[in-house]
């Protein structure tokens, strides 16, 4: 008898919305999620939370440090002198160039996983990034010293390191998940040297429009999978929260739909795989 395999769908951005929010909560209870990533900086979050809570053991629940495009926790006057943080591609040029400040991005780390911590009850399970910032300079030392000393070396942190090779024969947005990918390899190593737990395989990446069905982009992360995938996704209902928070919008619907539907169960258990934790 083959024995099943398991891997971990996770999805971003809860708390961003109501809707957005309630969807990730519905997939949790239909055991389609067994991770979710919060944004704790979101007016949202402190109502969502409480929702979540009585979800708690079912799936990991992390903070999804968001250093990007929303409103920041804390004061920043170089990262977000306007109050609002910037767009991702110049967070990746300052960070790179060694420009950003190491202080700053520490506070509002801290503060969004203080905010967690008040309203879910706990540290978090994992962390990753709202547009992967977590694996950037600078800010993946904050993310270190988050997770050796406030999490005392516990749970896990996100890798978005796939190989290369590997995403050109998978063939979903190639020169993308590369560039991520690549982005994140020294955090990759990083995590080895330090020996943070985290996912050995990491898939969910294309260009977040309707072009190609996403059952068939599900079906692809799905191709030739190993112990420790972590397959990303964006599930949400849209509502007028959503609109005003963010640019996507209606591919949330288009992935909900199928994580919910009777077919990603079928699909998943064709090739002898099954969802679950990553740890």
């Amino acid at each position: 008898m083959t024995e099943t395999l398991n891997i971990t769908v996770c999805a971003d951005d809860y708390g961003l919305a109501p809707g957005l929010s309630h969807a990730i909560r519905d997939l949790i209870l239909k055991r389609r999620l067994h991770a979710t990533g919060c944004m704790t900086g979101s007016g949202y979050w402190p109502e969502q939370a409480e929702l979540l809570k009585p979800l708690d053991g079912l799936a990991h629940m992390g903070l999804h440090i968001t250093l990007t495009e929303q409103r920041p926790v804390t004061i920043l006057p170089k990262l977000a002198p306007n109050g609002k943080l910037p767009k991702v591609d110049w967070l990746i040029k300052r960070s790179w160039l060694g420009l950003l400040d190491k202080a700053e991005i520490a506070q509002e780390i801290n503060a969004q996983f203080d905010s967690f911590v008040t309203h879910f009850g706990r540290a978090p399970d994992f962390l990753d990034g709202h547009h992967h910032v977590h694996q950037l300079p600078i800010i993946r030392d904050v993310v270190l010293d988050i997770w050796q000393n406030r999490m005392n070396k516990q749970g896990w942190v996100r890798s978005c390191w796939e190989n290369p090779i590997t995403l050109y024969r998978r063939g979903v947005d190639q020169l993308r998940a590369s560039i991520i990918a690549l982005l994140g390899l020294e955090w990759h190593h990083m995590m080895h040297r330090h020996k943070v737990p985290h996912n050995l395989s990491f898939r969910g990446v294309y260009d977040l429009t309707d072009r190609i069905p996403f059952e068939t982009l599900f079906s692809t992360f799905l191709e030739a999978p190993c112990p420790g995938t972590l397959i990303m996704v964006h599930p949400g209902q849209v509502d007028e929260a959503l609109i005003a928070a963010d640019c996507l919008t209606d591919q949330r619907e288009n992935e909900y739909a199928f994580l919910a539907s009777e077919l990603c169960g079928q699909i998943a258990a064709q090739r002898g795989l099954s969802f679950a934790k990553l740890f």
